[in-house]
C-alpha cells in the first residue's frame, strides 16, 4: 500500500510512528508527507514526542525530508495539496484537521491519490464509516471520513450490543483527555465552559459522537443520548456508559459483553483494575474495563471503558487505509 500523508500533527505523527515501528505495518511505502511547519520542527517534533515518548529510532533532516531509521521520507510545505507535486497514492490520509471545503477535500484525488481517508468529521466526505459499525455501506465512495476517536470507540460496541442484548435505551459519557482545540489558560472560545483551561479543570461539554452517530447508526441514535467531560489529562480518555437493555439478561454480564464483542478486533477487554496510563498505545478502538461492569437488576447495565483517542485513531486510521486500497485492486 503506497500512502501520502497532508497534515504532520498529533495523527499524521502517530500514524507514521506506528507504519515505521510496528513490524506488521513494514509493507506501507510512504511516498510523501505535506506539512506547513519547518522541517527540522517536523523531525524533533516526531524525534520527541511527549505522550509515546523518543522515537526509538534515528531521525536526520536529509535530502528535503527525513531519513528515519533505514527510510528516507520526502518532505514538502504547501498550504494546498495539489501545489505538493504528490507521487501517486492509494490513499491520502488527510489530517491536517482544517478541511473547510468540498474542493479542499477534493485536492487530494486531484494530486493524484486514488482515494482521501479524513481524520476526522466531515460533512464534505462521501460517507463517514467507522470499521465494525458501518463499513458494509463503503461502497466505492472516493472520500472518506473515518469519524471521531470518541464515535469509533463506541459506534462499533452499540452495534454489537443492540444485536446481542437489544438496546431500549442507551447514555453515554466520554471522559475525554484535553486537546489543542482547548486553551491551556483562559481563553475565548465559542464554548464558554471551553474557554477555561484545559489543563486545569474538567470541563463539560458536548461531543461531536451525537450527531456521527445520528449518521452512521440512526436507529440506535435516536435511543442513545452522549455527553462528554473534558479532564486534565494528556492521553487516554474513556466511556461510561448505562444501558436500558431489552431483553433481560439471565447470565453473567461480561460474559455477555466478551460474547457480544467477540468478533470485532477493535474492541478489546481487560480483566484488571487499569487505570488510564495502562492504556497509553493500546491499538483497539475501546477496550472494555469488565471490572467496572455492574448490573442493575435484569436489565440496566452499566459498562466502562478506555481508548487512546491518538493511539487506537490512528490504528483504525491505518486499516481503514489497507480497506480502501484492497478495494481498489
Amino acid at each position: 500500500m503506497r500512502i501520502v500523508i497532508n497534515g504532520f500533527g498529533r495523527i499524521g505523527r502517530t500514524i507514521l510512528r506506528q507504519i515505521l515501528t510496528l513490524p506488521a505495518h513494514r509493507g506501507i511505502e510512504v511516498l510523501h508527507v505535506n506539512e506547513i511547519a519547518p522541517l527540522e520542527t517536523c523531525a524533533y517534533l516526531f524525534k520527541y514526542d511527549s505522550t509515546f515518548g523518543p522515537l526509538p529510532l534515528d531521525v536526520q533532516v536529509r535530502d528535503g525530508g527525513l531519513r528515519v531509521g533505514d527510510r528516507h521520507i520526502r518532505f514538502s510545505h504547501h498550504s494546498a495539496p495539489e501545489g505538493a507535486d504528490f507521487p501517486a497514492s492509494d490513499v491520502m490520509l488527510e489530517c491536517t484537521g482544517k478541511l473547510q471545503s468540498r474542493a479542499m477535500a477534493q485536492r487530494g484525488l486531484k494530486a493524484g491519490a486514488r482515494a482521501v481517508l479524513i481524520s476526522g468529521p466531515s460533512e464534505h466526505a462521501d460517507i463517514t464509516v467507522v470499521l465494525g459499525a458501518n463499513d458494509d455501506a463503503l461502497g466505492d465512495a472516493k472520500i472518506i471520513s473515518n469519524s471521531s476517536c470518541t464515535t469509533n470507540a463506541i459506534a462499533p460496541l452499540l452495534r454489537a450490543l443492540d444485536e446481542a442484548l437489544g438496546i431500549a435505551r442507551a447514555h453515554i459519557t466520554t471522559i475525554h483527555c484535553y486537546t489543542a482545540s482547548q486553551p491551556m489558560v483562559d481563553a475565548p472560545r465559542g464554548d464558554l465552559a471551553r474557554s477555561r483551561a484545559g489543563a486545569e479543570s474538567m470541563v463539560p461539554t458536548t461531543t461531536s459522537a451525537a450527531s456521527e452517530l445520528a449518521a452512521l447508526l440512526p436507529d440506535l441514535a435516536a435511543r442513545t443520548s452522549v455527553a462528554a467531560v473534558r479532564v486534565p489529562s494528556l492521553s487516554v480518555s474513556a466511556i461510561d456508559a448505562t444501558l436500558q437493555i431489552a431483553r433481560p439478561m439471565t447470565t453473567d454480564a461480561n460474559d455477555a459483553l466478551r460474547a457480544a464483542v467477540a468478533g470485532l478486533p477493535m474492541i478489546g477487554t481487560t480483566d484488571d483494575p487499569c487505570v488510564s496510563r495502562d492504556m497509553r498505545g493500546r491499538a483497539e478502538s475501546l477496550v472494555l474495563a469488565l471490572p467496572e461492569t455492574q448490573m442493575i437488576g435484569q436489565t440496566q447495565l452499566r459498562l466502562f471503558g478506555w481508548y487512546d483517542n491518538e493511539w487506537g485513531f490512528s490504528a483504525r486510521m491505518i486499516d481503514m487505509a489497507r480497506l480502501l486500497a484492497a478495494r481498489q485492486g
